[in-house]
């Protein structure tokens, strides 16, 4: 599975490298039309790698089928597992969109921040995935509370609001506040700057480290709601991979619209619901994966689809 692993990171290595080194090399605003074209290549990317997984549980490559799952069964895992963490990632976009508005970044400089907060979510997430399969490998009564993290979640994502929120006093940036100063003005795209002769962290690098820490908070609700569909590393790595890669191109296309799908919240707390009762029964009653997507994909197509309907109808009035 390592050597599977590591050519994977190769792979999304070069993707990353041709992303931030060839096509966007200088900062730049991103416009509507370009995100929404590159949210359509990493989801073309995510899908074909669905028939990469498909042949390598098929032949087996370096023992990776540890769990003796159909190939059919891998790919409808791996699907299930992309659309989850990309449906749950449209609440950290908000989140996000509230940072950048709070720190005030200019839009040209966001593309950047969001490539660094990628790498660093591949790096934890990989990590949170490790251990967390590990755990629910070795006690098998951790799937209760990994699907009471996910009710709990549900219902924090149902009651809490993301407004009015001081970014300022974030955990993350306090500690950073420890080792270096912290300039809350814009110095250009530098992320570190020498000022009254002290190493400073800049405006740019603190909105950067408070990304970061907001979406290991989010992983710790969409990794486990992957871990009721497979606890397959490779599945839920990839997935979860796949799905965060296009995360910054969705983000400049929904950021500017998140008001007209205002009944997605529903959604995705339906979503979490029923994932967690799903890893809550998975000793007991397990639920087909295709049922499970076909689920989790009629709940966004319902949520979308009311959401476009309200907004029509206020438009109108």
């Amino acid at each position: 599975m390592i050597i599977l692993l590591l050519l994977f990171l190769v792979l999304i290595s070069i993707f990353l490298a041709l992303d931030l080194g060839v096509f966007h090399k200088s900062n730049q605003v991103i416009t509507l039309k370009e995100s929404l074209l590159w949210t359509l290549v990493w989801v073309i990317l995510a899908t074909i790698f669905g028939g990469a997984i498909y042949y390598i549980y098929q032949q087996n490559f370096f023992d990776i089928n540890i769990h003796n799952i159909s190939p059919g069964d891998a790919l409808v895992r791996y699907y299930t597992g992309f659309v989850i963490e990309k449906s749950l990632s449209l609440d950290n976009i908000f989140v996000i969109a509230m940072i950048f508005s709070y720190f005030k970044i200019p839009g040209k400089y966001q593309h950047r921040i969001l490539f660094w907060g990628i790498i660093g979510a591949v790096v934890f997430r990989g990590v949170m995935i490790y251990l967390g399969t590990a755990i629910i490998e070795r006690f098998s009564w951790s799937t209760y509370f990994f699907g009471a993290i996910l009710l709990y979640s549900a219902f924090k994502m149902l009651t809490d609001s993301h407004e009015n929120v001081d970014y300022s006093k974030n955990f993350a940036l306090r500690l950073l506040g420890m080792v270096y100063p912290i300039s809350w003005e814009l110095s250009g795209s530098k992320y570190f700057i020498i000022k009254n002769g002290k190493h400073t962290a800049t405006i740019l690098f603190a909105s950067l480290v408070v990304v970061e820490f907001s979406d290991v908070i989010f992983a710790v609700d969409s990794i486990p709601a992957i871990f009721a569909v497979t606890t397959d590393p490779f599945i839920v790595f990839t997935s979860n991979i796949f799905a965060i890669l296009g995360l910054r191109n969705l983000y400049f296309f929904l950021a500017n619209m998140m008001d007209k799908f205002r009944y997605m919240k529903f959604s995705l707390v339906f979503i979490l619901a029923y994932v967690g009762v799903k890893m809550i029964l998975v000793n007991h009653f397990k639920i087909p994966s295709l049922i499970s997507l076909a689920v989790i994909i009629g709940v966004l197509i319902i949520g979308v689809l009311s959401s476009m309907r309200k907004s029509k109808e206020e438009t109108k009035a």
